[in-house]
């Protein structure tokens, strides 16, 4: 069974490698992305596996079905990056991992506050110098303090839960809302106008749709209380970026720590050390003392990329076989 597999990285290859091999999946490794400009590289897979960058449109679509491939395994959660409309018209199958390590994520989220609040990546610069002051490096406890999560999904509910063992008052905001859990660990749903300016820190773990996209633009971000902390470890482009920046140069937000981007693709994951950054509002972001930006990596743990490479060669062997994907895992 081959899987024409895109956009890899020496960890997916380790990873992926290791997963398939009691399972007789034969993987072909390209770096480059999937597009219609690619698909021939998948012209003997019967399968491929794609990450959050690739694009799976109709027209890419399109071309695989005539190649023969069937299915298409996502080694994320997030689908906005492929047509289902065009999967299904084909007869063709899409899976995810929807829940790889919610705890990754979370964990990642809190690491980029504390990073940010306490200066930690400023203080480590400075040591190595020899710079032992500690002038400009005063941040605030977390203790007592109004936490926002926006998407009360898997990772958000962890990333509450987290914030509430640090003693903060948690609001949360969700389409479906979970009162059960809510109650449990006391957190207090309210809707995104209410949430807003009442929170020092707003956390976002929603998906990208329609409904979302932009979620935070020029109108809800002057909602935000003023020196509040936003934090973003979900979809880049639930934020506006140019209202982002227009916010920060203002002083509305005290700090903004992102692991995504809204037009990150062709820049997170690659070494771009040695050119001339060309997007100019990523440019722009970089210079804000009060802004923090990581590659994409939140998943990027041990526990996480074992799940992603199980649950993706076992869902290619099972499709392949007639049989039914992993409960929660197919999404066309």
């Amino acid at each position: 069974m081959k899987t024409a597999v895109f956009d890899t990285k020496p960890y997916d290859r380790k990873y992926l490698t290791a997963a398939g091999a009691a399972k007789d999946v034969e993987w072909q490794f390209h770096e480059f992305r999937l597009s219609s400009e690619t698909v021939p590289a998948a012209a003997s897979a019967s399968s491929v596996c794609v990450f959050v960058n690739d694009r799976v449109d109709d027209e890419c679509m399109e071309a695989l079905h005539e190649l023969g491939v069937g299915h298409i395994a996502l080694r994320c959660a997030g689908f906005n990056n492929v047509s289902l409309e065009a999967a299904r018209r084909r007869g063709m199958v899409v899976t995810r991992v929807p829940a790889y390590s919610p705890h990754a994520v979370a964990e990642h989220t809190l690491a980029l506050l504390l990073t940010l609040n306490r200066r930690i990546h400023r203080a480590y610069n400075r040591v190595r110098e020899l710079n032992f002051s500690l002038n400009g490096l005063i941040g605030f406890d977390l203790f007592g303090k109004t936490v926002g999560i926006i998407g009360t999904g898997r990772i958000g509910r962890i990333t509450a839960q987290i914030f509430r063992g640090f003693g903060c008052r948690v609001l949360a905001m969700d389409t479906r809302p979970d009162r059960a859990w809510a109650d449990e660990i006391g957190v207090e749903y309210v809707d995104l106008e209410t949430l807003l300016p009442r929170c020092d820190i707003v956390s976002l773990h929603v998906p990208l749709f329609p409904a979302t996209l932009h979620l935070l633009n020029d109108r809800t971000l002057a909602l935000m209380k003023r020196g509040a902390y936003l934090l973003n470890t979900s979809r880049g482009k639930l934020i506006d970026t140019t209202a982002l920046i227009a916010v920060l140069k203002s002083g509305q937000l005290g700090g903004v720590a992102l692991d995504v981007y809204e037009e990150e693709e062709g820049i997170f994951f690659e070494d771009l050390s040695g050119d001339v950054l060309q997007d100019d509002e990523l440019s722009r972001l970089l210079t804000f003392p009060n802004v923090l930006i990581t590659s994409h990596q939140a998943f990027l743990t041990h526990e996480a990329l074992t799940e992603i490479a199980r649950v993706t060669a076992e869902n290619l062997v099972r499709i392949s076989a007639g049989q039914p994907a992993l409960d929660g895992t197919l999404v066309s």
